[in-house]
């Protein structure tokens, strides 16, 4: 019943059982989606709420970075930069501790309501005081649910002022201001959908701040409104007229709900759907051969390392830190598991970070690695465990790191498990080896440079749980290292400051970093300025349009 009455809205709402059709996932005769549509197959079963001030997972960054406007936005022609978005200009403070944002004139939320600082400052405060996973992004500096309405403030409808609780890097806090726990809400459209809260000893305040609405609800004034969320189904966007921008080409987007690459394939060549989101290598490569399709990526801000816990002894030896750097066949996994979906890349700030070195200096070098392996007295090898989350690309990397290990006589046993038995066990740092991914909190080096660079308190009762801590890599001077590039304000300096880091992360670190992820699509030749942005609350679809 209720797939029958999404149908019927969907067909009210889209005109034509074409496009319900699509919505819900049966093809019509002859399908082609319509002119001005765009349809995309994506897995948006990791959506959990629409909401900016909770929505933390991969695929609502990409309907936030479409429907919601922010301060300052990535500046996509220089990513180590912002660049205005609702902020016309913004002047930080001799003390370098308040940052005042002025807001261009005669902007509008989809709804038509004006867009005021009173309404960046609610956006910041509700944020906080929700406390959900993405909050900790404002909370760094330090902001909290007690000092909220005073740190982020409106001086006038068109002035906004930030006060942070240090003299920051100023590019560090305008990163971080481009996050889309910033997105801006339309105050008044969410107080109107509140719902009151009693007050505990866990969350104090009285009401939700219109959490609960805005979980399939939209207050926003991007390119795109959101019109219906549909759980594991499909996403629809309406083109926001009254949008402060150049409007959107298209009417409509809809993301409908398919997980599995081949599928995805087929209803690509088939017309059913205009662009398909997570193609695996074989389904890329027949995209790439077919005369009507075409391809694009771009790197994003996601590592996939291997990294050695330093409480097992024989990891902790240096030289065989250095060894495993040697025992990886980069070349082979580029080729073949790696092949269109990641780039080699072994430092751990992505492509695109202010400060990014392009260093690929490990090769597979057996030979060396043995050589290191005997100075650390190992010359016989050991074996060694290594927790790996199943499926691709990580099962296919861990099988050839197995078999490249090997060849230098350590033994490697791979423990298959899901994301939660292996995230449990790593995160506790019961592990000897564990393959994973690692991707920015927020496009700033320091979101990378924290977590691998930097270990406050190496102590089983840690509070900070970086990667470095769970791996048990004690590092006090990189730690001092990592807090002082947040405080240097010269761009040049900071920028060296973290070339500086990568390399002793290179020369030194438990951590074995493989390649950076390239996301990939395919889709119709009819298609014109899509394109895939470096962070995924940039993958804008306000420039396409159709032939």
């Amino acid at each position: 019943m209720m797939m029958e009455k999404f149908a019927l809205r969907s067909r009210a709402l889209l005109a034509g059982a074409a496009m319900s059709a699509l919505l819900v996932g049966a093809a019509p005769a002859f399908a082609v989606t319509p002119a001005d549509t765009l349809v995309e197959g994506f897995a948006i079963d990791d959506i959990i709420s629409m909401d900016p001030g909770e929505a933390f997972e991969l695929s609502t960054a990409e309907v936030t970075g479409n429907t919601y406007d922010l301060l300052v936005r990535l500046d996509l022609s220089d990513t180590s930069k912002v660049k205005p978005d609702l902020a016309e200009s913004w002047t930080v403070s001799d003390d370098g501790l308040t940052y005042t944002f002025k807001l261009k004139p005669g902007l509008k939320f989809a709804s038509g309501n004006p867009i005021t600082a009173a309404d960046v400052a609610y956006s910041f405060e509700r944020a906080v005081k929700l406390d959900k996973s993405p909050a900790f992004i404002i909370d760094q500096f330090g902001i909290s649910g007690d000092n909220v309405t005073e740190k982020a403030k409106a001086i006038d409808d068109t002035t906004f002022q930030f006060t942070v609780d240090k003299a920051y890097a100023p590019s560090f806090v305008l990163n971080c201001l481009s996050a889309t726990v910033a997105s801006v809400v339309d105050a008044k459209l969410v107080k109107e959908h509140v719902a009151a809260v009693t007050p505990s000893a866990d969350y104090k305040w009285d009401n939700d701040f219109g959490n609960a609405w805005l979980k399939t609800g939209y207050a926003g004034s991007g390119a795109y409104k959101l019109r219906e969320w549909r759980a594991n189904e499909a996403v629809v966007m309406e083109r926001n007229d009254n949008y402060h921008g150049e409007k959107a080409k298209l009417a409509r987007v809809i993301y409908r709900n398919m997980k599995e690459s081949s599928a995805q394939r087929l209803a690509l060549e088939a017309g059913d759907i205009d662009v398909a989101r997570n193609l695996e290598p074989n389904d890329l490569d027949a995209i790439a051969k077919n005369a009507d399709l075409t391809t694009t990526s771009a790197p994003k801000g996601t590592v996939y390392y291997i990294s050695l816990n330093q409480k097992n002894p024989n990891l902790a030896k240096p030289e065989v830190r250095q060894a495993f750097k040697y025992l990886v066949d980069y070349d082979a996994l580029s080729s073949t598991i790696l092949k269109g979906i990641g780039e080699i890349h072994q430092s751990f700030l992505p492509k695109g970070d202010l400060g990014a070195i392009d260093s690929n200096p490990f090769k597979l070098d057996v030979a060396k690695a043995k050589e290191l392996l005997a100075k650390a007295g190992l010359a016989d090898g050991f074996s060694v465990t290594m927790d790996v989350r199943t499926g691709q690309p990580t099962t296919g990397m861990a099988e050839s790191i197995q078999q490249t290990l090997g060849q230098a006589g350590i033994k490697l046993e791979i423990i298959p498990g899901d994301g939660k038995q292996t995230l449990t066990k790593y995160r506790a740092r019961n592990h000897d080896i564990y393959i994973g991914n690692w991707g920015q909190d927020y496009f700033d080096p320091n979101s990378n440079a924290q977590t691998f660079a930097s270990n406050p308190d190496n102590s089983d009762a840690g509070k900070s749980h970086t990667l470095a801590w769970r791996n048990s890599w004690d590092i006090p001077d990189l730690t001092k290292e990592t807090e002082a590039a947040l405080l240097e304000k010269d761009a040049g300096k900071r920028a060296d400051m973290y070339k500086d880091l990568q390399q002793k992360i290179l020369d030194t670190s438990p951590f074995v970093i493989i390649h950076q992820q390239l996301e990939v699509a395919g889709l119709r030749k009819n298609l014109k300025g899509f394109a895939l942005g470096p962070s995924f609350d940039s993958n804008f679809v306000g420039p396409v349009s159709k032939e």
